[in-house]
C-alpha cells in the first residue's frame, strides 16, 4: 500500500528536524575546521531579541547552532549570546525588550542548544563587551564604518521605506554606525576562531578581522593577543515573505500574514500558507525569477524534508498550488510541532530561565576577564 504525499512529508520531517540537522554535519564540520589544524576551536555567534523569531530564522541560523553544536569537538568552546545592546541601535519598547530577552533564552533553548555543553548567555550581562568596544572605537577609522553598507538597510527596514535610498545620515545614530565595532567585540573578546554569520553580516566579520589585526599591530606583546576569526558558510535556505516572495521573510514586515512564526498554531500556519501569493500558471515548477511564490512555498518544503527545491517540484508538475499548499501546511507544522511546546512550556519557567541566564554570564565573564587583563595590560590601563 502506497503511503500518502502528507504521510511522506511527515516521515521526512520527523522529530522536529532532526534529519535537517544531521545532513550537514559533515559539510559544517569540514568548513569549521579549516585553518584550525589541531588547535581547539572557539565559535560564537549572537542573536537579537527582538521578537519571536520565524522561519527563516529557525531554517538558517538557528538550526546552524545546532548542528554546530552537535559538530563540535570535546575540546572546542560554543559560545552563543542574545545580544540586547545591539537591538537598542534601533528604537524599543523596554517592557517588550525585557520580554523578548526571556523569550529569546527559552527559544534557544527549546530547539535543542544545551547549555551544559554551550555557554548561552545575555550579552548585556557581560560588561567586557562594551569596555572592549570602546577601546575598539579608538582605534576604527568612521570612514571603514561608513563604508559598511547595513546601517542603511536596517533603517530602510524599520521605518518601512522602499529602498535605502529614502533614508540618511540625518536619521543615523552613532550606536547603529558602530555596531559593527561592538560586534567585533563581541567575537573577539573569547578570541573567537570561527564565526558563523549570514553573508549580509560578512562585512562585519572582515571589520573585525581588520580590528584584530590594528590592535595586534598597535599593541604588540610576546605573541599575537587575538585571532583572525574565520567566516563559517552554513548552508541556509532563503525563505521569503509569504505576501511578497521578492523579499525576505521579516519579523518587521507590516502584514503579521507575511511570515511564519516558532509560535504559531496549527491553525495560524494553515490560515498563512494558504493565503500565501502564488500565481495564475498551472502545474508547479521552481523558478525563483517567474514564479517566486511557488518557488518560496516550494523552497519552504525542500527545507523541511531536507530535499532539493527542484526535486520537490518534479512531484508537482502535475499538480496545483492548492496541493502544494497543503502538502507545506503539513511539514511546516511537523517541523515545529515540538519546539513550539517546548517554548511554550520554558517561557514561564522564569526560575529556570533565570538561573541558566546567571550560570551563563558567570562563564562569559570568566572567560572573556582573561583576554580583558591582557588586554589592559597591553594599553597601558593596568
Amino acid at each position: 500500500m502506497l503511503a500518502t504525499t502528507s504521510t511522506v512529508l511527515a516521515r521526512r520531517s520527523f522529530n522536529n528536524g532532526r534529519n535537517i540537522v544531521a545532513s550537514s554535519r559533515g559539510l559544517l564540520s569540514r568548513r569549521l575546521s579549516q585553518n584550525s589544524g589541531d588547535s581547539p576551536r572557539v565559535v560564537f555567534s549572537g542573536i537579537q531579541p527582538t521578537g519571536i523569531p520565524h522561519l527563516g530564522n529557525y531554517l538558517g541560523a538557528l538550526l546552524n547552532w545546532v548542528r554546530l553544536q552537535q559538530d563540535a569537538g570535546p575540546k572546542d568552546e560554543l559560545i552563543f549570546s542574545i545580544v540586547g545592546w545591539h537591538a537598542l541601535t534601533l528604537p524599543q519598547d523596554p517592557r517588550e525588550l525585557s520580554r523578548s530577552r526571556r523569550d529569546a533564552l527559552a527559544v534557544l533553548l527549546s530547539i535543542g542548544i544545551d547549555p551544559k555543553r554551550s555557554t548561552l548567555f545575555h550579552q548585556d550581562e557581560n560588561p567586557h563587551h562594551t569596555e572592549l568596544a570602546w577601546l575598539f572605537n579608538c582605534i576604527t577609522p568612521v570612514g571603514k564604518l561608513r563604508r559598511m553598507t547595513t546601517w542603511k538597510s536596517r533603517l530602510a527596514v524599520s521605518r518601512n521605506a522602499n529602498d535605502e535610498s529614502e533614508v540618511d545620515e540625518s536619521m543615523l545614530n552613532a550606536g547603529l554606525l558602530t555596531y559593527p565595532v561592538l560586534q567585533a567585540a563581541d567575537i573577539l573578546v573569547y578570541k573567537a576562531t570561527h564565526v558563523p554569520v549570514g553573508e549580509d553580516q560578512k562585512q562585519h566579520l572582515e571589520l573585525a578581522r581588520d580590528i584584530a589585526d590594528t590592535f595586534n599591530r598597535t599593541f604588540k606583546g610576546k605573541s599575537r593577543l587575538f585571532p583572525l576569526p574565520e567566516f563559517v558558510a552554513t548552508p541556509t535556505r532563503r525563505v521569503l515573505s509569504l505576501k511578497d516572495p521578492t523579499s525576505k521573510m521579516s519579523k518587521s514586515a507590516p502584514d503579521v500574514q507575511s511570515r511564519i512564526l516558532l509560535t504559531d498554531t496549527a491553525a495560524q500556519i494553515k490560515s498563512k500558507i494558504r493565503g500565501a501569493v502564488t500565481d495564475s500558471i498551472s502545474g508547479i515548477t521552481y523558478d525563483p525569477v517567474s514564479r517566486p511564490g511557488a518557488a518560496n512555498l516550494l523552497t519552504i518544503l525542500a527545507a523541511c524534508t531536507n530535499e532539493e527545491p527542484t526535486e520537490v517540484a518534479k512531484r508537482y508538475a502535475n499538480k496545483g498550488h492548492g496541493d502544494l499548499k497543503a502538502d507545506v501546511v503539513d511539514a511546516v507544522e511537523n517541523l515545529l510541532r515540538k519546539p513550539r511546546a517546548e517554548f511554550e512550556r520554558l517561557r514561564s519557567e522564569d526560575a529556570y530561565l533565570s538561573e541558566v541566564a546567571r550560570e551563563g554570564a558567570s562563564k562569559a565573564r570568566a572567560r572573556s576577564e582573561v583576554t580583558m587583563q591582557e588586554i589592559r595590560k597591553r594599553v597601558g590601563l593596568v
